[in-house]
């Protein structure tokens, strides 16, 4: 896949100086590695399908996914990225599918997870609130978000599932991986008073109110290891709208995914697929029932299907 780039007031260079992009400039915050979203839809990089938008690939080609019957949607239903946060994320909650049909125009909502690729030390990312149900409005009237919102440390190696109605934001010092539902609907609670392009950026209080689920509740830990020769493989995550997980791979392994398509990033290492190098910051799809993918090298990837 090709990339699509997005610069952000809170956006830094390390999606050039770690994985070797090109970005259109030092303040870039989000490389869409792949989906079809109106707002960045992925071309395809190279092979039969050069040049054509994932959106068409999906539209005119279902057998490549496994949705000959539709049952994956009529739109692409997931987007991968990588995330550079230079500074701290606004203050944000995501809406679930039957609030976005009915208040963003039939936009799915937003159920996403974050893999933390690095932070430097000492970075804390907000995860929930400390409101009970009565308190959540006056709380965000009076604008005491240091009361509000909840802090936990982070570091490398991390994973986080975040729910519709969940507090959230990634701090300033942190790279992730983010696979989410292909929305593109974020509704920001609080922004620091912060301008971009010489104005403060739209806040959304009546939505985040909205949405925003009392008492906070964190998601259950799903993560779990299998060690096997050739690579080692976590279970990060099984929800509604996706599953996740990482293969760290050493030397040579086979696998035949049992999903339909297979969203495929390459977040550390290089290697090769079935003969076809791939290295750190490479984005690819695996079809449906490709068969036995062939492995080789030393590298991590994160994987994610429907």
């Amino acid at each position: 896949m090709k990339p699509v780039f997005k610069e952000a007031v809170w956006g830094g260079r390390k999606l050039r100086d770690d994985f070797g992009y090109e970005i259109p400039s030092d303040s870039t915050g989000e490389c869409w590695g792949i989906g079809a979203q109106k707002n960045g839809d992925c071309e395809i990089a190279e092979g039969t399908y050069k040049g054509e938008h994932l959106s068409k690939l999906w539209e005119e080609h279902p057998e490549l996914f496994g949705n000959e019957d539709g049952k994956y949607g009529k739109e692409f239903p997931l987007l991968i990225k990588i995330i550079d946060a230079k500074s701290d994320l606004s203050i944000q909650v995501h809406p679930d599918n039957a609030y976005a049909k009915e208040h963003e125009n039939g936009s799915l909502g937003k159920t996403e997870c974050w893999y933390i690729l690095d932070s430097e030390p000492g970075t804390q990312i907000v995860i929930g609130h400390h409101a009970k149900d009565e308190e959540l409005m006056q709380m965000v009237e009076e604008k005491r978000w240091k009361d509000l919102i909840r802090e936990v440390p982070v570091k490398k190696g991390d994973f986080y599932q975040i729910d519709p109605g969940c507090v959230h934001a990634i701090k300033g010092g942190t790279v992730i991986l983010e696979t989410q539902q292909s929305s593109d609907i974020t509704y920001r609670v609080y922004d620091y008073d912060r301008k971009w392009n010489g104005k403060l950026r739209e806040l959304h209080v009546k939505q985040s109110l909205d949405v925003i689920k009392t008492p906070f509740q964190p998601a259950k830990d799903q993560r779990s290891i299998t060690h096997t020769e050739g690579a080692d493989l976590e279970h990060l995550e099984t929800c509604p709208y996706y599953t996740v997980e990482k293969y760290d791979i050493h030397g040579t392994w086979d696998h035949v995914f049992e999903a339909g398509f297979v969203n495929a990033s390459v977040i550390e290492g290089e290697g090769s697929i079935n003969g076809r190098k791939i290295k750190k910051g490479d984005h690819f799809i695996i079809p449906a029932d490709f068969g036995t993918c062939s492995f080789e090298g030393n590298l991590s990837l994160i994987c994610s299907w429907v």
